[in-house]
C-alpha cells in the first residue's frame, strides 16, 4: 500500500506528540507535509528525526526513549525479533500510529512511500496505467494541463494570454517533475521487476498475489518519495528481479528504511542497521554482516563485565553477611549496602528463541536418484516443456534459477510427483524416498488439523511425546501444539512444514522457497541443517546466501530449456556473465563482418591500441586500491596490538581502583574495536573491488581477443 503525506488531509507526521501537550492543545497534533520532492541544500541535514519516542500496548513495552535520525541518502536495515515493534515504528512514520511520548519530525516538503505486506484489492485498470497513476503529483499536473487546454479552446480572446501563461508554468512544473519521461521510466521499472511487454496492457486484477505486490512496488518506485519504507520487499521477487532492485536502490536519490530476512540483500543495499532490542534501538554503521560481528563482540565484552560485577557483588555480600551482627563493623556494612544500592547492574540481553533441528540420516539411495525422459508439460495451449530430460544423482545439491514463469516450480512439482504431465517418464532410482516442501503451505497443510495432528499424520511410530519434543524445536511449545493450522502465521506454517519433513527420513528433498517467512537466524539454522544433510537436494530460492552455501550444481531454467552448470553459485554467475557477453560479441561480430573490410594491419593496430587503453585504465584504477590495502594492512596490526594491551589492562584487578580510568579505558577499547571493524570491512571491500577489477580486466581482454578473432 502506498502512503504519501499531503496538505489535503492525508495522514501526516506530528511535529510534537508529547501526551500532556496533546491533551492541552489538540490543535498542535500534526504537521502537514506537502507531497513534493525537496531540494537538499543543507549537507548532512537530517530528513527525519525521532527524539525519545516510546510506545507500549498495555503492559507490553515495545521501546522506550528511542532517538534516531534518517539522512537524505541513508540506506537503513530495521531488524529485530517478531514483536519488537518494527511494524509499529513504520506505522508511526506514516502517521497511522502515535508514540506515547517524545517527538517525531520530518523535513518540510518531504514525502514518504510505504510498501507493506498486505495489499488492497486489485484495480481493473491496465498495469501501465495503474502504475502511472501512482505518481500522484505528475498525474495531477497532467490532469490540470488537460483541463487548461480544454479551457483554452473555448476561451475569449482577452482570456487567452493569462491562460497561456498558466499553461507555460504548468508545463514547466510537469517537465521538472519528470512527466514527459514518466511512461518510459515506468516501463523500465516494470521490466526490471519481471513484467513483460505484453503484461503492460493486462488488467491488474488478472495478476496473482506475488505479481500484485510487484505492481505496488513499481507504483511506489515511480512515485519517487524522499523516504522509502519497505517491509520485506524481496519476498515475491526472483533472483534476476532482486538483483535489479538492489542496483536500483543503490542509485536511488532518496532514503530507504527496509525490513528483510534476505541477508545478501541487506549486505548489498544498506549502510546502517537499526536493531530493536530490549526496548531500545541499537545503531550500527555498516551492512548486516558487520553488525553481526560487532554485536557479537559487544555481547562478549558485556558478558565478561557482568561476570566481574557479579563476583564483586558476591564478595561484598559475603562481607556484609559475615559482619552484619558486629557493632564494630556496622558503619562499614552500611557503607557497602549503600554502595550496592547505587551500583548500576549490568544486564546481558537474553537471546531470542530460535528453531533448532537437523535432518535425520536418510537411507542410502542408488547412484541415479531420479530421471526425467522426454517429458512434455503444458497448461492448455501454453507449453512449458516439450522434450525435458534431466537426471539427478546421489549427492547433488541443485539450485533451480531463472526468471519467474520460466518453469522452475513446474519442474520441481514434476520431480516431486505431485504434478502430472502429458508425455514422457519420471523414474525413481532404487531405494529413493521423496519429500516435498511446497511454496504455498496450504497445498500440504490441512487447515482443520491441529499442529500436533498435522505432524502425527505423517509420522510412523513416534509417540506424542517425541512429536511434541520435535515441535518444541520449531518453537511450538505448551498449548501451541493444539493450535489449528488455519490460524497459524506464515512463519509458523513454514516451521510446521519443515517439522513434517523431519519425520519422513527422505533421501530426496525437493524444496520450493524454504526460507520464506523465516527470520535470518532461522534461515542460518536451516542452511546448517541442509549443509549436513547427506541425501540429494533440489531447491528453488531467491536467498543467494542459501544457494552459495549449499548448491554444488546450478540449473538455469529459461523458456522450457535447461542449462546445467556443475559448480558453485558464484562461479556460475561469472560463467553466465562471460557467456552472455560472448554471445553479444558474437552477434556484434557477425553484424560487423558484413559491413567492415578493414585490412589486417589496421586491425592489428586497432587491437594494440585498445589493449593499451585497457591496460592503462586498469593500472589507473588498480593503483589507489592497492595503496589503500597497504595502508590498512599497516594500520590494522597497530590497532590490534593496542587492543591486546587494553584487554590485558582490563584483566588486571588493580586497574579497577580508579573508576574514571576504567571508564576511559573501556571507551577507548570500544573506539578501537570500532576502528578495527571499520578497517576490516573496508579491507574486505577494497580487496573484493580489486579482485573484481582484475576479473573484469581479464574478461575484457578475452572479449577483445574474441572480437579480433
Amino acid at each position: 500500500m502506498l502512503y504519501s503525506t499531503s496538505i489535503r488531509g492525508k495522514a501526516a507526521i506530528r511535529r510534537s506528540i508529547n501526551r500532556q501537550q496533546h491533551e492541552q492543545n489538540p490543535v498542535c497534533r500534526r504537521t502537514l507535509i506537502a507531497p513534493v520532492r525537496v531540494c537538499y541544500t543543507l549537507a548532512g541535514s537530517p530528513m527525519l528525526s525521532a527524539s525519545s519516542i516510546s510506545k507500549s500496548f498495555g503492559d507490553q513495552v515495545l521501546f522506550e526513549k528511542v532517538s534516531f535520525t534518517i539522512g537524505p541518502r541513508d540506506r537503513i536495515a530495521l531488524i529485530g525479533p517478531n514483536g519488537s515493534g518494527k511494524t509499529t515504528l513504520f506505522n508511526m512514520l506514516v502517521g497511522r500510529a502515535e508514540p506515547d511520548s517524545g517527538e517525531l519530525s520530518i523535513r518540510k516538503g518531504a514525502t514518504i512511500g510505504f510498501l507493506e505486506q498486505e495489499i488492497s484489492p486489485a484495480s481493473r485498470a491496465h498495469l501501465l496505467d495503474h502504475v502511472l497513476h501512482g505518481a500522484t503529483r505528475v498525474s495531477g499536473l497532467a490532469h490540470r494541463l488537460q483541463l487548461l487546454q480544454e479551457e483554452l479552446e473555448d476561451a475569449d480572446p482577452d482570456e487567452i494570454e493569462p491562460l497561456l501563461k498558466q499553461l507555460g508554468e504548468l508545463q514547466h512544473q510537469f517537465e521538472a517533475a519528470g512527466g514527459y519521461d514518466l511512461e518510459h521510466e515506468a516501463k523500465i521499472v516494470l521490466s526490471g521487476l519481471g513484467f513483460t511487454e505484453s503484461d503492460l496492457l493486462r488488467p491488474v486484477m488478472e495478476f496473482s498475489g506475488g505479481w500484485l505486490m510487484r505492481a505496488e512496488l513499481a507504483k511506489l518506485l515511480l512515485l519517487n518519495p524522499d523516504l522509502l519504507l519497505l517491509d520485506e520487499p524481496t519476498n515475491h521477487l526472483d533472483l534476476e528481479s532482486c538483483i535489479w532492485f538492489e542496483d536500483y536502490l543503490k542509485s536511488y536519490q532518496g532514503a530507504v528504511l527496509v525490513t528483510s530476512h534476505d541477508r545478501a540483500f541487506l549486505n548489498r543495499v544498506v549502510n546502517k542497521v537499526f536493531a530493536l532490542e530490549q526496548h531500545s534501538l541499537l545503531m550500527h554503521h555498516g551492512n548486516y554482516d558487520s553488525y553481526v560481528v560487532a554485536r557479537q563482540r559487544e555481547l562478549e565484552v558485556l558478558e565478561a563485565t557482568a561476570e566481574r560485577q557479579d563476583r564483586k557483588i558476591q564478595q561484598e555480600m559475603r562481607f556484609i553477611d559475615r559482619f552484619r551482627a558486629k557493632n564494630t563493623k556496622a558503619t562499614q556494612v552500611q557503607s557497602r549496602l549503600k554502595k550496592l544500592d547505587k551500583m548500576e547492574r549490568i544486564t546481558v540481553p537474553r537471546a531470542s528463541a530460535r528453531i533448532h533441528f537437523s535432518f535425520p540420516p536418510p537411507p542410502r539411495s542408488g547412484e541415479e536418484v531420479i530421471k526425467l525422459t522426454h517429458v512434455r508439460k503444458a497448461y492448455g495451449s501454453h507449453v512449458v516443456y516439450r522434450d525435458l530430460n534431466l537426471t539427478l544423482r546421489r549427492g547433488d545439491r541443485v539450485a533451480l534459477v531463472g526468471p519467474n514463469g520460466a518453469g522452475k516450480t513446474t519442474l520441481l512439482r514434476i520431480l516431486a510427483g505431485v504434478l502430472p504431465f502429458e508425455q514422457g517418464e519420471c523414474t525413481l532410482g532404487p531405494n529413493v524416498t521423496r519429500a516435498y516442501y511446497a511454496q504455498h503451505q496450504l497445498e500440504l497443510l490441512n487447515p482443520a488439523n491441529s499442529v500436533l495432528d498435522e505432524l502425527r499424520s505423517v509420522s510412523d511410530d513416534q509417540s506424542d511425546t517425541e512429536l511434541r519434543t520435535m515441535l518444541g524445536g520449531f518453537l511450538f511449545r505448551g498449548d501451541d501444539v493444539y493450535k489449528q493450522v488455519a490460524v497459524l502465521s506464515g512463519g509458523e506454517k513454514s516451521r510446521l512444514a519443515l517439522a513434517k519433513m523431519l519425520t519422513q527420513r527422505s533421501n530426496l528433498l525437493l524444496m520450493d522457497e524454504p526460507t520464506n517467512h523465516l527470520d535470518i537466524p532461522s534461515r542460518e539454522i536451516l542452511t546448517d541443517a541442509l549443509e549436513s544433510y547427506t541425501g540429494t537436494l533440489c531447491f528453488i530460492t531467491h536467498d543467494r546466501t542459501l544457494i552459495r552455501e549449499i548448491a554444488n550444481k546450478i540449473i538455469e531454467v529459461e523458456a522450457g530449456h535447461l542449462i546445467i552448470y556443475e559448480g558453485s553459485y558464484d562461479s556460475y554467475v561469472r560463467w553466465r556473465e562471460a557467456r552472455l557477453s560472448h554471445e553479444a560479441h558474437q552477434r556484434n561480430s557477425t553484424a560487423g563482418t558484413s559491413s567492415s573490410n578493414r585490412s589486417a594491419r589496421d586491425s592489428e593496430k586497432e587491437r594494440k591500441r585498445r589493449d593499451g587503453e585497457l591496460r592503462n585504465r586498469f593500472y589507473r584504477r588498480r593503483a589507489p586500491l592497492e595503496a589503500r590495502i597497504e595502508d590498512i594492512e599497516s594500520e590494522l596490526p597497530r590497532c590490534e596490538q593496542e587492543l591486546h594491551e587494553l584487554n590485558l589492562l582490563l584483566a588486571d584487578p588493580y586497574h579497577y581502583s580508579n573508576a574514571a580510568l576504567v571508564m576511559e579505558t573501556v571507551e577507548h577499547k570500544k573506539r578501537l574495536e570500532g576502528r578495527i571493524d571499520t578497517l576490516t570491512t573496508e579491507w574486505e571491500q577494497v580487496f573484493q573491488d580489486l579482485e573484481e577489477l582484475r576479473c573484469a580486466f581479464e574478461q575484457e581482454r578475452e572479449r577483445t581477443t574474441l572480437w579480433d578473432s
